[in-house]
């Protein structure tokens, strides 16, 4: 009886996605994070670009025609005061973003370390933490605020005062919200093994709980940057932010006190606000996409 034998059909090889190609399909399943990166590139590249091309001088008063609209000299047109609209664009972006960073960072900074100590440690630590940011929440912050930049002398007002006036509130909300996260990871399983195989309480929490809040860090960081920008846009705007500065704000509200829409100067309002518009736009897309990122709820699978 003769015998046969099956050879081995060769199996093709399974090629996995580098982590480019993976990091590009989730940009694309999430599409407020990929269009919100993108936005932002630009607004970066953007800047960059104009710092690397522009007179910084021309941004402010006096350097160039008065009330000139836009044309090939002046791309954005000029304003009231003899500021080169486009140079205001290009020093006021990187200005408003310096403020929104600093703050952002020292908000998220300090909610970084009440929240996990707060939740960590519990006990009367938890209580007076929680207790401080329960009272200091419902407080109107833009009125605070607004009372604070009014009382500063003009002369007194920088861009890092105006990032310490916007961060003096900003810090209870990451609190709360990193407090929250850490109360239910530290019940985590993997937790009680870390404790069990004697890991002490900072190994757990820089080892064990942190990498697992890094996307809402990441998310409550954007956050706080996009409320730090807002907050610096509207003070400036009310006339309380740095005047001799070409912060979108201010540009903005001196267009509002030279009534440029009455007199025709129409570019000088509306270009500040459309750039004000793309930053605010960028943010809020990027913390939705990292909200998704965070959220296992609605966080999509590939």
């Amino acid at each position: 009886m003769a015998t046969t034998t099956t050879a081995a059909i060769p199996q093709p090889e399974v090629r996995r996605p580098n982590r480019i190609t993976l990091l590009l399909r989730y940009l694309r399943r999430n599409s407020s994070l990929g269009f919100g990166i993108i936005l932002a590139l630009m607004l970066i590249g953007f800047t960059a670009y104009g710092m690397a091309t522009i007179d910084t001088q021309d941004a402010y008063p006096l350097a160039a025609k008065t009330k000139q609209p836009p044309s090939l000299e002046y791309p954005f047109g000029t304003d009231f005061f003899g500021r080169n609209l486009y140079a205001a664009m290009v020093v006021g972006m990187w200005q408003t973003a310096l403020i929104g960073v600093l703050a952002g960072a020292i908000g998220t900074m300090v909610g970084i370390i009440l929240g996990f100590t707060s939740a960590y440690f519990g006990g009367v630590v938890d209580g007076g933490i929680k207790g401080i940011c329960q009272i200091l929440t419902p407080i109107p912050v833009f009125l605070i605020q607004v009372v604070i930049a009014g009382s500063l002398d003009k002369r007194d007002v920088t861009i890092f005062t105006m990032a310490f006036i916007v961060v003096l509130l900003a810090w209870m909300g990451p609190t709360l919200v990193i407090r929250s996260q850490v109360l239910s990871m530290k019940e985590r399983q993997f937790v009680s093994v870390a404790k069990l195989s004697g890991v002490g309480d900072m190994g757990i929490i820089f080892k064990e709980i942190m990498p697992n809040l890094l996307p809402f860090i990441a998310a409550a960081f954007v956050g706080q940057v996009f409320a730090a920008v807002f907050a610096s846009f509207y003070l400036a705007v009310l006339g309380l932010g740095p005047l001799r500065e070409p912060l979108l704000g201010n540009i903005i509200w001196g267009a509002q006190s030279q009534g440029a829409f009455f007199n025709g100067w129409w570019w000088w309002p509306i270009i500040p606000a459309l750039f004000m518009i793309a930053i605010l736009g960028a943010l809020a897309l990027i913390n939705m996409g990292l909200d998704e990122l965070a959220n296992p709820r609605v966080r999509r699978s590939e």
